[in-house]
């Protein structure tokens, strides 16, 4: 299965929160921390989920008020 990968930094207390919300969504993404201290998480889209995880990311961002701000690796 072919997947894509992107690294965000996010508020450390949110790590939690955003894990388990984009992990919710069956089969869509996997969410691991890369580096707790610096909230970094990197986020693996399995093939096709791209265009849901942009607007669920947007979404939280927007509605919600989350800090995700998209890094390079």
């Amino acid at each position: 299965m072919e997947s894509s990968r992107r690294i965000f930094r996010v508020n450390r207390r949110d790590i939690s929160y955003l894990r388990y919300t984009i992990e919710s969504y069956d089969g869509l993404a996997q969410v691991s921390t890369l580096d707790p201290y610096y909230a970094k998480i990197e986020i693996i889209i399995s093939r096709g989920g791209e265009a849901l995880l942009s607007d669920l990311v947007e979404s939280l961002s927007k509605e919600e008020g989350l800090l995700i701000e998209e890094i390079s690796g």
